[in-house]
């Protein structure tokens, strides 16, 4: 059996898409902690440090450039990656993002294809860092 890759935490409001990515990351060996608001998840990210934090931007209570700076205050979490994903795909937005802080951005629908790769190139980037 594989050995588990870390813990990757997923908040997205949508439960069928936030069910998709923890099912996509589980075949490739990664635990995951699904989260549907950005408060929960807070609560969670306060007692663990995963290897990832792949956020939608718009949550219900909060939006994900809101939730990474949050994220960001906590010096357990510094250095993890944290990755936007949104449907709301406009030229300049990845660029936006990206200078906000996110260490990675992607676009709905996500490439089922690439999409653990497309993880993974961002954790690695971020590791290189530091």
């Amino acid at each position: 059996m594989m050995e588990n890759k870390g813990l990757i935490c997923i908040v997205e409001d949508n439960k069928s898409i936030a069910k998709l990515f923890a099912t996509i990351l589980k075949k490739n060996n990664y635990l995951t902690a699904e989260f549907n608001d950005g408060n929960s998840a807070l609560n969670w990210l306060a007692e663990n440090v995963p290897v990832c934090v792949i956020t939608d931007i718009l949550l219900p209570d909060m939006n994900g450039t809101e939730l990474l700076s949050k994220i960001r205050s906590i010096e357990s979490l510094q250095q993890v990656p944290v990755i936007a994903i949104t449907g709301l795909a406009q030229p300049g937005d990845e660029q936006k993002l990206l200078s906000a802080g996110f260490d990675g951005y992607m676009s709905k629908p996500i490439n089922v294809a690439t999409f653990v790769q497309d993880i993974e190139k961002v954790i690695e980037n971020k590791k290189s860092k530091y």
